[in-house]
């Protein structure tokens, strides 16, 4: 055989020993040895399926759970064969982050842990204490004297304590997306008279039930241990669509004219179960932009702590030979002594010592614009939930306390005009047996004046009144009438028929502002 054929045999067998050297299995090694880590394409083939495989679909709304003795045992939410409908359909939209952003139901144990935090509970005790600071008063619009009617209800009221108990269910509505008040009747044992409806307050029921009945009380209940039953799912065109008819309060069915229900903020129709025929909370809302202060809070506070870093450049191959720990000891000892008066030696040749800070300039702003932004959620301004005052040469927070109080009077009609329009007829009925019409109230103004500007606005009265009498618009005896109902009159306690006789007192010497006399004198 001649060489060259020779050498190409022995090419072949050698490509033939590497091929199979890449394949062959790798060899049983000794017990406790550990040979290198070997990825197999079954390996991969399996990572690749698993990582293809669609993943699982969170379910992201699904009716509330309440506590254990809320709801009998065997009994849930009735009329409610298209939920599993909805909840598919609610689920298909959400993303990811959808817990974090706030559109799920955070659930009532959770919403009362957020109670817990400032953040959270400032904003929803802030709103309800403004919309009950000033209340409401009561007023004639029958043209009759109503002041002794007027003065029995305030006593009711006060008895009642209503201002305190619609402060608490604004509270619980900021809390928890719903508040309740129930009206204690006397039949709070009686399971069935509690099943019963007692009238909207005006109408021909409310009388027959409560014809010289008192009210015993009224009472807050969280929405946590009230559990919505039937409700119309049927006809969108009446007024009990998707309203619960009734409610479990700890197993005791209670019809929904007993409570005085606030729901200051309406989820639509397809996600009422979700909410439990409650509403966005406003620690729901506000929820992602409280994550974010949190967060950009801790941050700063990390920086500020950690802005300053010692970097000392040295052989760090010190540390592989004997005694190499004498690098990590000389780095703790300084870590231990070091201050302004201390002393960092090193070597001039082949060290190098130098002080790394972040600047801080800016963290200021940026920390406050997350915190401001709980504010617009809330429609809150700085000065009331922050205490901040508004920077810059003139800066005034009269504008925006203005609008404050504009959102808190609209919300004020909107959350409890209806609930205590209800309420009143149902105290006429147990104080008269009968309703009264011409009663009605109105919300007193958020704005509060010190004495100066009081006293230019009764200034202002009075000369409007000295105009108009002049002109025999009106009379004194009207002029009188309206300074006695004025309840931010200093002089709403005379008497209007103990007019004052001004030709006895100008024959006392009393000159008459406007007179000839005056005229005369002042000539």
């Amino acid at each position: 055989m001649s060489k060259k054929r020779k050498d190409k045999k022995a090419r072949r067998k050698a490509k033939r020993i590497a091929e199979a050297a890449k394949i062959a299995p790798v060899a049983a090694l000794p017990p406790g040895a550990r040979g290198p880590t070997r990825i197999s394409d079954a390996m991969l083939s399996a990572l690749r399926a698993q990582s293809a495989a669609p993943a699982e679909p969170v379910k992201v709304f699904t009716l509330p759970q309440h506590p254990a003795g809320v709801v009998p045992e065997g009994k849930g939410l009735a009329m409610d064969s298209a939920v599993g409908a909805v909840q598919s359909w609610a689920n298909g939209f959400a993303l990811n982050g959808y817990f974090s952003e706030g559109i799920t139901f955070l659930g009532y144990a959770y919403l009362s842990e957020l109670a817990q935090r400032p953040e959270y509970r400032v904003i929803s005790e802030t709103i309800a204490t403004e919309m009950t600071r000033k209340w409401i008063r009561f007023t004639s619009n029958a043209g009759e004297d109503k002041a002794d009617r007027i003065a029995e209800l305030e006593t009711e009221f006060k008895r009642l304590n209503v201002r305190d108990m619609f402060c608490r269910a604004a509270e619980q509505d900021g809390f928890f997306g719903r508040g309740h008040i129930y009206i204690d009747t006397g039949d709070t044992d009686d399971a069935d008279e509690l099943q019963k409806p007692i009238g909207n307050g005006w109408d021909k029921l409310s009388v027959t039930k409560f014809a010289k009945k008192p009210i015993q009380a009224l009472r807050t209940v969280e929405a946590v241990w009230c559990y919505p039953t039937n409700y119309n799912s049927n006809d969108p065109l009446k007024d009990n669509w998707y309203r619960p008819d009734s409610w479990y309060v700890q197993a005791k069915i209670v019809h929904t004219s007993r409570l005085i229900t606030l729901i200051g903020r309406e989820v639509p129709d397809l996600l009422k179960p979700t909410y439990s025929f409650g509403g966005l909370s406003l620690s729901q809302m506000c929820k992602p932009y409280v994550d974010n202060w949190l967060e950009t809070r801790q941050s700063v506070n990390d920086i500020i702590s950690m802005f300053s870093v010692f970097l000392l450049a040295t052989n760090l191959g010190e540390t592989l030979q004997a005694d190499g720990d004498q690098l990590f000891r000389r780095a703790e000892l300084f870590n231990l002594v070091r201050s302004n008066r201390g002393l960092m030696m090193i070597d001039k040749d082949t060290e190098d010592f130098k002080n790394v800070a972040a600047p801080l300039s800016g963290l200021d702003v940026l920390q406050a614009q997350a915190q401001e932004h709980m504010a617009s959620v809330s429609h809150i301004p700085l000065v009331k939930l922050l205490g901040v005052q508004p920077a810059g040469l003139n800066a005034s927070s009269e504008g925006e306390i203005q609008v404050f109080y504009d959102y808190v009077h609209s919300f004020q009609e909107h959350l409890f005009r209806q609930p205590i329009h209800r309420l009143l007829g149902l105290v006429m009925i147990s104080l008269w047996g009968e309703t009264d019409p011409g009663i009605d109230f109105e919300f007193e103004k958020l704005e509060e004046t010190n004495e100066k500007e009081a006293a230019e606005v009764e200034k202002t009265k009075a000369e409007r009144d000295v105009i108009l009498i002049d002109a025999g618009v009106i009379s004194p005896e009207e002029s009188r009438q309206r300074v006695a109902g004025d309840p931010d009159s200093d002089f709403s306690s005379i008497d209007v028929e103990d007019m004052p006789d001004l030709l006895e007192e100008e024959d006392d010497g009393l000159v008459v502002k406007g007179s000839s006399e005056e005229r005369d004198e002042a000539a």
